[in-house]
């Protein structure tokens, strides 16, 4: 048997190409230019300092978080509109079990991770036994889950922000892995060795301005690299792209799609359940309208991170770049004393340029039309 000498399969492509075709290459050039704009207009404004690259860093960790849900989903070919509204739902999950009903916060959250994590299911399974576009069926779980929130925190407390949290979570187990901090006795001897800056006036006075890295960036690294490491490493990674490419093709060659699927937006569910958690644990209250167009901005920045609205193409680490440009934009502008409505037009503009540059790029190196 021969092989025709044109087999694409056997073309050699230089690192050029190969590095042209990466998913990433886009937010990888967004995010070099958003640093360089903001240097450019705001570098002494204390952006770059210690405290400024933590604002940045914890806000851009925020959005990373559920757009590692969003990418693993997206790469499977599907949507979760309900992202935004699971965090509201789970945070007022955790508040009524935990001040209205008095059980222990540790409980309060597996309970909310648990109901999050068979709510995803359920979507899953109705895309999956229906055939139904997950666009619908997520949009109506979308409104569900809104007016559950609403409806559940009027009806145990007859207000939509539940307080009292933060004293209940002392002493707790899991409470501190998600609303604690890591490494404060390290920033505590960066301050007395006068590396980092200390309160100078107050109660607080020679204490370190920046005291640890909060859990939510920990959170967001951590599923960056295990999702990065099941997509790019695994078997499971490869049966991700195969369902979102060409689900038909997959299940010929025995690929579980629907499994697939429906453990993606499981995972959905628990990304956005941590960010809800976090939330509540920073702020010591849930409030009902938390998480409002959050699944907007999951998707974009995985759209910045160059995945294919159609599926079966994507990157963790270009995910992970686009909550970076976010986090970046949203700060920077606060920095530089711009017009926070700017942020949206901004972020628009970026989002576009985004697109088209993977889109031609793609469509360039691969000969597609």
């Amino acid at each position: 048997m021969t092989i025709a000498a044109d087999d694409e399969r056997l073309k050699s492509r230089s690192r050029l190409r190969q590095a042209l075709v990466r998913p990433e290459l886009g937010s990888i050039c967004g995010a070099i230019l958003v640093f360089v704009f903001f240097f450019a207009i705001a570098r002494d404004s204390g952006m770059f300092g210690l405290q400024g690259v933590m604002n940045w860093t914890v806000v851009s960790a925020q959005f990373a978080i559920i757009a590692v849900g969003a990418c693993l989903l997206m790469i499977a070919g599907e949507f979760d509109l309900s992202v935004g509204s699971m965090i509201g739902f789970s945070g007022i999950v955790i508040a009524i079990l935990s001040v209205q009903w008095g059980w222990p916060v540790w409980s309060a959250i597996l309970v909310a991770f648990l109901v999050a994590i068979a709510i995803g299911a359920l979507n899953g399974l109705l895309v999956i036994r229906t055939g139904l576009p997950s666009f619908i069926v997520t949009l109506g779980s979308l409104y569900v889950l809104r007016g559950l929130t609403i409806w559940l925190s009027i009806l145990t407390t007859q207000q939509t922000i539940i307080g009292g949290i933060a004293p209940l979570a002392e002493g707790d187990w899991l409470a501190p892995l998600f609303g604690g901090k890591a490494f404060s006795g390290l920033f505590v001897w960066l301050a007395e060795n006068g590396w980092t800056e200390t309160y100078t006036r107050g109660t607080r006075t020679g204490q370190p301005i920046v005291d640890g890295i909060p859990m939510v960036v920990l959170w967001a690294l951590g599923l960056i690299i295990v999702a990065h490491i099941v997509l790019t490493r695994t078997r499971f990674g490869n049966w991700i792209f195969a369902s979102g490419g060409d689900a038909q093709a997959a299940r010929y060659v025995g690929v579980p799609v629907a499994r697939v699927k429906i453990l993606m937006f499981m995972t959905t569910a628990f990304c956005a359940t941590v960010f809800a958690t976090s939330q509540v644990m920073e702020f010591g209250s849930a409030a009902a309208d938390r998480g409002l167009l959050k699944e907007f901005e999951a998707i974009i920045c995985v759209v910045i991170g160059g995945a294919l609205l159609t599926g079966g193409y994507g990157s963790i680490v270009g995910a992970a770049l686009g909550a970076l440009i976010f986090g970046v934009v949203q700060q920077g502008l606060f920095f530089a004393q711009a017009e926070s409505s700017l942020f949206r037009v901004f972020l628009g503009t970026i989002l576009i340029l985004a697109v088209v540059f993977n889109t031609y790029i793609r469509r360039a190196i691969t000969g597609e039309r």
